[in-house]
């Protein structure tokens, strides 16, 4: 029996061992090849919103924290029950939107057993004191408004979502001892390698804050809201590659998300079920081509592209489109079953004209042909956009109508009345086609900028300058007789609170504003050809930088003796034409 206990032993023994040294050898890390792309950094409030009930010392909150609970702490904020239905609460506003969660530092409360709390985020000062079910207010994608216990003498971290504002309510006859509270801002820590400054500080503005809404969403993968729509939507993500190629350049987060639609797509099936939503999967696949000129990436899309041009060369019937699956432009537009028509349309020619350019660098003739006769045939068939601007927008770019022709018959009708905050980038994209660039810049300044006198730091879901009215701010709480813009408009997916207040795709003007007024345009893979073709409209001067696989441009035009002088530093390896 000796020589069984031995070996027994020895083998107890080398398990250990394999083990020990796995741990040591990171084979544990191997059962999984995710990792952590994201940074998280501590913000701690800016201002008590509000609070209610039995608070103290509030102010203490709006310290410095360190994460680390004490035994002796003087500095603490005192909320207390001390009646039945007595509930002391607080609104921390942590001064713009965030992505994440809150760190919750306890001290030592009465009791000496945990406290129960609730809390709720917010976009908007008015969400974070909302019920459940109440004007829109949800726990979709994220959970915003939940119970949690706090620990006595501790520390707790909690939440996952888009926020500026959070309220705490003590939900039980105690007394609570809050040493700090720090939002937990999780994102990608990235350079701004692009920008853009110009004479007028509003449109600076709006240029940052896409920038922002965009950097956001730039999560895991590329998401098109932080609190509800937390998911790859392949269509949105259109205007915000062009924004991370005006402000970021290459980050891996989009051939990331560009292959998850892919490979969770086989066809005959439409991307999210949305057949306008893989054309613009390949308008796409053709902007991130130009910009980074990675060939290879490219060649790795033809099996899945040359098929998928076939699927919607398919979908012509005559030389009209007949698309199946949701037939979805926007959602504003969804309603107008002329209008979306004819966007449709129009998007046909423009995915397959993409198509044909991608083939031909492919080296694929007999798919560049099936897409040119298909092309041919759709451009027999002007349909009417029926009053739509989004299809107008569309029409113009895919050449069916004048560009001049949907600005001053459609466009320009109302100003910005119609726009979209998605969409709204390609009628500002067919503006500048028709040459209207003082128009688009007004149309800029009067839609994306009402969103900041409103109180926004990112662009919204959806947005319609008749909601101004009368309205609040959404960083403050609605006063008696004003209206709350948060609550009390919205449509479709974005009734009241449900209403996504950080979405990518309304970024559009960072990227328009880079294009065509800095004039940065990509004319050749890979950023090797650049031209500088800037509109100033009323501008006195603009100048910004430009991210470029070869190194960042730097340009500035300023207007001089009535003309515009331009000067660059452009990256060896770059051809520029002026």
């Amino acid at each position: 029996m000796k020589p069984i206990l031995a070996n027994c032993v020895l083998l107890l023994l080398s398990i250990f061992v394999v083990f020990a040294q796995g741990d040591r050898n990171g084979l544990r890390i191997e059962a999984s090849n995710r990792s952590d792309v994201l940074t998280r950094k501590f913000v701690t409030p800016s201002r008590i919103l509000f609070k209610v009930g039995q608070v103290k010392n509030e102010d203490a909150l709006l310290l410095p924290g360190n994460g680390q609970a004490v035994l002796h702490q003087t500095e603490v904020c005192v909320l207390k029950n001390e009646s039945a239905g007595e509930k002391a609460a607080i609104l921390l506003d942590f001064g713009k939107e965030l992505h994440g969660g809150i760190e919750i530092v306890t001290g030592m409360f009465p009791g000496n057993k945990p406290i129960q709390v609730r809390i709720r985020f917010g976009e908007s000062a008015n969400e974070a004191m909302s019920e459940i079910g109440q004007k829109g207010a949800t726990n979709d994608h994220a959970i915003r408004d939940f119970n949690v216990l706090l620990p006595w003498l501790g520390k707790i971290q909690i939440g996952e979502t888009g926020f500026r504002f959070v309220r705490i309510d003590l939900e039980e006859g105690a007394e609570l001892h809050l040493k700090e509270i720090s939002a937990i801002f999780t994102y990608r820590d990235l350079p701004y390698l692009g920008s853009f400054k110009s004479n007028d500080d509003r449109l600076n503005r709006i240029w940052e804050t896409g920038a922002y809404t965009v950097h956001l969403n730039m999560q895991e993968y590329l998401w098109d809201g932080i609190k509800r729509d937390r998911l790859v939507w392949v269509g949105d993500m259109h205007p915000e590659i062009a924004t991370i190629n005006s402000v970021f350049g290459f980050n891996e987060v989009v051939p990331k998300s560009l292959d998850f639609s892919r490979k969770n797509t086989p066809l005959p099936n439409w991307m999210n079920g949305i057949s306008t939503y893989s054309m613009w999967w390949i308008i796409s696949q053709r902007d991130w081509y130009m910009h980074h000129g990675d060939f290879g990436y490219l060649k790795e899309q033809h099996h899945y592209l040359s098929h998928l041009l076939r699927l919607i060369v398919s979908k012509v019937d005559g030389n009209k489109e007949h698309l199946d699956g949701t037939r979805f432009l926007d959602w504003p537009s969804s309603e107008n079953e002329q209008g979306v028509h004819a966007g449709l349309h129009a998007m046909m020619i423009l995915s397959l004209n993409t198509g044909i350019e991608l083939s031909k660098i492919l080296e694929d003739s007999e798919t560049a042909k099936l897409c040119e006769e298909a092309v041919n045939r759709l451009k027999q068939y002007v349909p009417d956009p029926n009053g739509s601007k989004q299809a107008a927008a569309l029409m113009a770019l895919a050449d069916l109508i004048p560009a001049k022709m949907a600005t001053n018959q459609v466009l320009d009708i109302g100003g910005v009345n119609g726009f979209s905050t998605f969409y709204g980038y390609y009628m500002l994209q067919a503006m500048a086609k028709s040459g209207d660039y003082q128009q688009a810049l007004d149309n800029i300044r009067s839609y994306w900028g009402a969103m900041l006198d409103l109180g926004a730091t990112t662009f919204w879901e959806d947005f319609n300058l008749d909601w101004v009215a009368n309205a609040s701010r959404i960083d403050e709480l609605v006063p008696v007789g004003k209206k709350d813009i948060h609550r009390d408009y919205g449509a479709y997916c974005y009734e009241g609170y449900r209403h996504s207040l950080c979405h990518g795709w309304a970024s559009g003007p960072t990227a328009w504003l880079t294009e065509h007024v800095l004039g940065i345009q990509v004319t050749a893979a890979g950023c090797k050809e650049i031209r500088l073709q800037p509109h100033l409209g009323d501008l006195q001067y603009v100048e910004g930088t430009f991210p470029t696989p070869l190194g960042v441009l730097w340009v500035k035009h300023s207007k001089q003796n009535g003309k515009v002088k331009t000067e660059f530093r452009a990256p060896e390896g770059i051809k520029i034409i002026l």
